[in-house]
């Protein structure tokens, strides 16, 4: 019966709770997991996520000097957390602060800003189409599928960027070595080659978990089941609580070309 924002009470909140488990980290500091997720590709602007580049190297220098301690911490006691694999791992225990600093910010952007963000925008496309809600809701064994389509529908990271090491033609096109490639995946996700209306959500699409959303071949992203299963099991209680989750006005969106974010989406949820 009230309004309250979706991104903060459930979508980060819940993302936040799954990496601080991951990485046995301390549940009062969680939200820190979510605060340097979102400094790493944040634009600087006034009044904005950060206001100078200085403020995100300071803000990222307290993660390095918090996982800094985590580590001396497993190195001692290991668990079965993801930190402890780092600082035991044959590949892994040689690496320098940086490099850890480096896998460490992959698995919480990884982690974070894709599934949250993906969370925002089932709610958000289930709204927008609400004939595809009304199925939803009428049919709970299309929960599935319905996870494969709001992944290629939002497409979290809207692309990657890649460095060619040589000169190549490519699709017709002249790239030189050290040329500066982006591989969309907005793009891909919406090929209409490939999914008819393509622009729609389709919870019935029959190639729906063809979507390009997790990358491809060796570079495919090693957090995909996990991604599938909280967005899942988030949709299953959803159904079982709830008759509706009605958005009440545009969401506010994430400053970025890479992370295709919702920084705020107002609804209100009707109880069963």
């Amino acid at each position: 019966g009230e309004t309250f924002d979706w991104v903060e009470t459930v979508s980060i909140e819940l993302t936040t709770r799954m990496l601080a488990t991951l990485f046995d980290f301390p549940f009062e500091d969680r939200m820190k997991l979510a605060r340097w997720s979102d400094i790493v590709f944040a634009i600087p602007e006034p009044g904005g996520v950060i206001e100078s580049l200085e403020q995100r190297q300071e803000e990222l220098m307290e993660c390095v000097h918090y996982f800094s301690g985590l580590w001396e911490e497993r190195r001692e006691s290991p668990g079965g957390d993801l930190v402890s694999m780092l600082v035991h791992g044959e590949a892994t225990k040689g690496m320098s602060a940086v490099e850890h600093l480096g896998n460490l910010l992959l698995l919480i952007v990884g982690g974070n800003d894709t599934t949250r963000n993906t969370m925002s925008g089932s709610v958000y496309g289930l709204n927008t189409f609400p004939e595809q809600y009304d199925k939803l809701v009428a049919n709970p064994d299309l929960i599935r599928n319905m996870v494969q389509e709001i992944i290629r529908w939002q497409t979290p990271l809207s692309y990657m960027r890649r460095t060619a090491t040589r000169d190549c033609e490519l699709g017709g096109k002249q790239i030189k070595k050290d040329d500066q490639l982006l591989m969309w995946y907005l793009s891909a996700n919406r090929d209409a080659t490939v999914f008819d209306n393509a622009d729609a959500v389709d919870i019935e699409r029959e190639n729906a978990d063809q979507h390009l959303s997790f990358g491809y071949g060796v570079h495919r992203c090693m957090g995909l089941r996990l991604a599938e299963m909280q967005l899942r099991i988030l949709w299953e209680e959803i159904l079982e609580r709830f008759e509706r989750i009605e958005v009440q006005a545009e969401p506010g969106r994430t400053l970025s070309s890479f992370v295709h974010g919702y920084t705020s989406l107002p609804v209100t949820v009707t109880r069963k």
